[in-house]
């Protein structure tokens, strides 16, 4: 059984801790559990409730109306809404909890569904990548499970495998030869994927190594392979090396070849990156990179 705190129940519901106790005032549908020590925390079937409840909030529904459903009630106007939905934020709270039950047929259903009213890019845009962001510190500090995230990384790499394979690239003039690779100690790969799906659409021709890349190893296959650009997600910090000091090595090693780098921990260090670095910080800068 999981167990949330205040905190990281709002990050995966979205609502706000302080909206959070005032409906726990005020209403008796929420009543969080405490530990010996007086700390408050959330179950799975609570978190359940609270997505729920989030969802009907979001799409105008009174908190004291949806404090008035049953059970039953309640579920059925959350159903409506995703069956006629086409915001990514009611998909996502979907997706949460189908990664929280281990629950694939709903992951397929939502997903599905996303794809028909979002099409595939808009939906790994607009909703896989903010549920990466909104569940990618839990799986750090613990509150959701390895399972969770291996079960969820799974499905959503399966359905990227699937639209890589779909692409025929045809080598013209204006095609670039890109490698994609994740250094040693990074083994975030779904952005990566992704990566190779829209560079394969835009008919560029991709040499693909995935991730926990040695960089002597790396080295070689560039010096065989003589790419236009390198790309990488840089997500965890780096094994016995900072950032900054391995985007210039890297860089020092290839003068004249494109870096193409993300990820959070670019985010959270403060740097100048080398000359031939392109620092893309959302999938927007992304897009406009490759094309």
């Amino acid at each position: 059984m999981g167990q949330y705190s205040i905190k990281e129940v709002e990050t995966l519901s979205g609502v706000k801790a302080h909206t959070l106790r005032i409906w726990e005032q005020r209403y008796d549908f929420l009543k969080p559990k405490r530990t010996d020590t007086k700390i408050r925390y959330y179950t799975d079937e609570q978190l359940r409730l609270l997505l729920n409840i989030g969802t009907l909030n979001r799409n105008g529904m009174k908190i004291s109306k949806i404090a008035e459903l049953s059970e039953g009630e309640l579920k059925d106007a959350v159903m409506s809404i995703h069956n006629s939905t086409s915001e990514p934020d009611n998909f996502l709270d979907s997706l949460i909890q189908s990664m929280i039950d281990f629950d694939e047929h709903r992951f397929e259903k939502t997903l599905s569904s996303a794809i028909m009213k979002l099409g595939f890019e808009g939906t790994f845009v607009k909703l896989i990548f903010p549920f990466m962001v909104r569940t990618g510190v839990l799986w750090t500090t613990g509150a959701v499970n390895v399972a969770q995230e291996h079960f969820i990384s799974h499905l959503i790499r399966r359905k990227l495998k699937v639209a890589i394979d779909n692409q025929f690239v045809e080598v013209s003039e204006k095609s670039k030869k890109f490698i994609l690779f994740l250094p040693e100690g990074e083994t975030h790969e779904l952005l990566l994927l992704f990566t190779d799906y829209l560079l394969r659409k835009q008919n560029h021709q991709v040499v693909y190594f995935g991730a926990f890349i040695p960089f002597e190893e790396l080295i070689k296959a560039i010096d065989i392979t003589k790419p236009d650009y390198l790309v990488t997600y840089l997500t965890v910090p780096l094994e016995k090396i900072s950032v900054q000091s391995y985007l210039k090595k890297l860089s020092s090693a290839n003068p004249k070849t494109k870096i193409i780098v993300g990820g959070t921990q670019l985010q959270q260090i403060e740097t100048i990156l080398p000359a031939n670095c392109i620092s893309v910080n959302s999938a927007e800068e992304l897009f406009a990179v490759i094309k």
